[in-house]
C-alpha cells in the first residue's frame, strides 16, 4: 500500500497536474499509479514528463530505452518499474522474454545493445562514477557522444521512478514482476 495517498483519478489530482494527466492518459489509455502518486507534486510530475518527453526525441530506439529500463530496475529493486516495463518490453517494444531475461541481468542477445544495458548497469552499480574502459567500450560498439549522454539521462530518469516507487510504495498496476533483490 502506498505511503502517500494516490489519488484515485485525474480529477482528484492536484489542479495543476490535471492537464499532465490527462496529457498521459491519452498518449498511453490510461494514467498508471507512478503518474497519479506523482501528481502530488505538479512540479515533479511536469518535470518527470518533460525528461521523459525529451529524451523520446533522442537517436536511441525504443528497444534500448527499454533495455535500459529494465536493468535499471533490476538493480535498484523496482519491482513497480520492473512490472511496467517489463509489460511494455513485451507489448510495445516487442521483446521476447529471453531478452528481457538477460536484460534485467544487466546484459543483452544483441552486441550492440548489450554494451549500452552493461554501460547502463555499471552507471547504476557505481553511482555514476565510471571509468575510462566503460566508455571506450560503449563507444567501441557503435554508440557516439550524444547517444553516451542520453545513456546517463536515462538511468537518470529511470532512477527517479525507481526512488518515487521506493519510496512512495506505489501500488502496482501492471502484471506484476518481482526482481532478484526482493
Amino acid at each position: 500500500m502506498s505511503r502517500i495517498p494516490t489519488p484515485v483519478d485525474i480529477g482528484s489530482a492536484p489542479a495543476a497536474s490535471q492537464p499532465l494527466l490527462e496529457a498521459v492518459k491519452k498518449q498511453l489509455g490510461s494514467a498508471p499509479n507512478l503518474f497519479r502518486i506523482t501528481a502530488n507534486s505538479p512540479a515533479a510530475l511536469e518535470g518527470y514528463l518533460s525528461l521523459n518527453g525529451a529524451l523520446a526525441k533522442g537517436t536511441l530506439d525504443a528497444r534500448t530505452r527499454e533495455r535500459i529500463a529494465l536493468a535499471v530496475a533490476e538493480i535498484n529493486g523496482c519491482d513497480y518499474c520492473l512490472s511496467a516495463h517489463t509489460y511494455l518490453a513485451t507489448n510495445v517494444a516487442k521483446l521476447d522474454p529471453a531478452e528481457i531475461a538477460a536484460n534485467r541481468a544487466g546484459s543483452s542477445h544483441d552486441d550492440k545493445a548489450r554494451a549500452a544495458v552493461q554501460f547502463a548497469a555499471q552507471i547504476v552499480r557505481n553511482r555514476g562514477h565510471v571509468v575510462d574502459a566503460d566508455v571506450a567500450a560503449v563507444k567501441a560498439a557503435g554508440f557516439d557522444d550524444a547517444q553516451v549522454v542520453e545513456i546517463v539521462a536515462h538511468v537518470a530518469l529511470n532512477t527517479l521512478t525507481n526512488y518515487l516507487n521506493g519510496v512512495l510504495g506505489t501500488d502496482i498496476d501492471f502484471p506484476v514482476v518481482r526482481s532478484s533483490a526482493a
